[in-house]
C-alpha cells in the first residue's frame, strides 16, 4: 500500500518565482491497484510521480510503502522497490549495450553487483522467454544493440525491465505519449498484461482521457496541485470522455462546454 499524507511540493519557495506544485496531497493507494491520473498542463501530475520516485523530498507530508515510511529516502534507495517507465523511450535503457546486457542489469536492481560475468546462460534462457512474452521478435535480437531498436520496441523493453524484479510500486509517465497510435496502443496491450499478470501497484499519468477510462480500476484528476476528482470501479467504468470533462467543470464550479482538449 501507498500512503500519501499532506504531501506538499514547492519550487523556487520564497521567490518572486514561487509555485505551489503539490499542496497537501493525500491518498492511499491499495496494493494491486492500477490508478490513472490525469489533469491539465501544470497540475502536478509528473511532480507527483517525481514525489514517489524521490526524485525530490516532500516541504512537508510523508510517503509510506507497505508499512514503511520512505520520505527521507533518496531515489537510488527506493529503486530498490520502485519501477519507473518515462515518457521518452531513450531513458530507460543504455543505448550502447545490447539487449541481453540490459536484462542483465535489469535482474540485479536492488542486489549488489560483482565483477563476475554479466550474463550467465541460466539467465540468458530466462531472459528470451520473457521477450518471447512482448510478442516483437526480440527474442531473435538478443544480441543487437538497443539503440538500433525502435521507439516502441525500446519502450517495451524498458516496461519489461522494470518490472522483471517485481516492483512494490511501478510508476509510468506518459510512456505511450511519444509513440505513434498503432505504437501506443501495442505498449499499452503490453502494460496491462505486465500489470495484471504481476497484480502490479500502478500510478499512469496521461494526457489520453480514453486511456484513462479504460486502463486501471481508478481514476484520479490533479488540478493546481490538488486532488479534485476520485474516480473508481464501477463508476469509472461507467463514464465517458464528455462526462470526465463535465465532472471537471462541476468540481471548479464553471459551465460545461465541450472541450476535448481540456486535459491535453
Amino acid at each position: 500500500m501507498v500512503i500519501l499524507k499532506n504531501f506538499t511540493k514547492y519550487f523556487h519557495q520564497g521567490s518572486v518565482n514561487e509555485v505551489l506544485a503539490l499542496n497537501r496531497v493525500s491518498l492511499e493507494v491499495g496494493q494491486g491497484d492500477f490508478v490513472t491520473v490525469i489533469g491539465s498542463n501544470g497540475a502536478g501530475k509528473s511532480t507527483l510521480l517525481n514525489g514517489l520516485a524521490g526524485t525530490f523530498f516532500p516541504d512537508q507530508g510523508s510517503l509510506t510503502l507497505n508499512e514503511t515510511d520512505i520520505s527521507s529516502w533518496p531515489e537510488h534507495r527506493r529503486a530498490k522497490f520502485i519501477g519507473r517507465v518515462f515518457q521518452n523511450p531513450l531513458l530507460g535503457t543504455c543505448a550502447s549495450l545490447s539487449i541481453e546486457q540490459n536484462m542483465a542489469l535489469a535482474a540485479k536492481r536492488g542486489r549488489t553487483r560483482g565483477l563476475g560475468i554479466g550474463v550467465r546462460a541460466r539467465n540468458r534462457a530466462v531472459f528470451i522467454e520473457e521477450l518471447k512474452k512482448l510478442d516483437l521478435g526480440l527474442e531473435d535480437r538478443f544480441k543487437v544493440g538497443v539503440g538500433l531498436l525502435s521507439g516502441g520496441q525500446r519502450q517495451a523493453l524498458t516496461m519489461l525491465m522494470a518490472t522483471m524484479v517485481r516492483p512494490e510500486l511501478l510508476l509510468l509517465d506518459e510512456h505511450t505519449a511519444a509513440l505513434d497510435p498503432k505504437t501506443a496502443q501495442q505498449i499499452l496491450g503490453i502494460t496491462q498484461d505486465i500489470v495484471d499478470r504481476q497484480s502490479l501497484t500502478t500510478l499512469m499519468v496521461t494526457h489520453n482521457m480514453n486511456q484513462a477510462l479504460k486502463l486501471g480500476n481508478r481514476l484520479i484528476m490533479l488540478h493546481r496541485g490538488e486532488i479534485i476528482l476520485d474516480i473508481r470501479d464501477e463508476e469509472k467504468r461507467k463514464l465517458r470522455v464528455d462526462d470526465l470533462v463535465a465532472r471537471f467543470y462541476e468540481v471548479q464550479g464553471e459551465a460545461f462546454t465541450s472541450d476535448r482538449m481540456l486535459l491535453a
